[in-house]
């Protein structure tokens, strides 16, 4: 299953008026991340950013002059995230504003149905909350001290880690020797990110039971009698 987890970056918060400045997307392959992203800076086509927004992301007006505009990049993002399940924090914020852009340029919204909001999965899984993401990333031991200004790509990339959490953390994911058959894992990090790794044994752990004790454990079984399922083992 092909999923993406993606963020946007806002000049505001009105998608009428306002205009993505910045778009980060990681690709999952069985919940697994294959190395394949996608992430660009917006010109906001005379937008000004708002203070307010500024404060969150750090994005200037003046990093986003010789940046492409929205039109420039739609078709690449379009063909990055095409078929896959579209994962986002607060997911109508952004699949808004990317409508909203698409609109402009004459191109079909992206259907509601791909999409999964990770704050409504946080909410119905912890309905006490807090669950932003800072939040999340506490409750679940996620390492986000980078995240001192919101970025789209760094932002998902954390999201990565909360959805994996969200939705039953790694304990699928188990080996022997450590290696997962898993053809997008190439690198090491890969490989070893969540995973938990069985090794076998050498030798078996000598047996802690004393005679007397095992004795006593097969007298026992012999009372419950045939349906004692411990007893063909003895």
């Amino acid at each position: 299953m092909r999923e993406i987890i993606f963020d946007t970056e806002t000049t505001g918060l009105n998608r009428n008026e306002d205009r993505i400045i910045e778009i980060g997307c990681i690709e999952l392959d069985n919940r697994f991340p294959t190395g394949r992203t996608f992430h660009v800076y917006i010109n906001p086509q005379g937008r000004q950013v708002h203070p307010d927004a500024l404060a969150i992301h750090g994005i200037s007006n003046e990093q986003l002059v010789d940046k492409l505009i929205f039109p420039e990049i739609s078709e690449e993002f379009l063909d990055f995230t095409d078929g896959a399940r579209l994962v986002a924090h607060n997911a109508m914020f952004d699949l808004g504003f990317i409508n909203a852009e698409l609109e402009r340029i004459g191109q079909l919204p992206i259907s509601v149905d791909r999409i999964v909001d990770t704050l409504a999965l946080a909410r119905h899984k912890h309905p006490m909350g807090p669950n932003s993401l800072d939040a999340l990333c506490k409750r679940y031991g996620i390492d986000n001290s980078r995240r001192t200004l919101h970025g789209a790509l760094l932002d998902s990339e954390i999201l990565t880690d909360v959805y994996i959490e969200l939705i039953g953390g790694r304990q699928g994911v188990f080996s022997l020797d450590g290696i997962v058959n898993n053809p997008h894992m190439k690198t090491e990090k890969q490989r070893n990110a969540g995973l938990i790794n069985i090794k076998r044994r050498l030798h078996p752990l000598p047996l802690r039971l004393t005679k007397q004790e095992q004795a006593a454990h097969i007298e026992l079984l012999k009372k419950i009698g045939d349906k004692a399922l411990w007893f063909k083992h003895c």
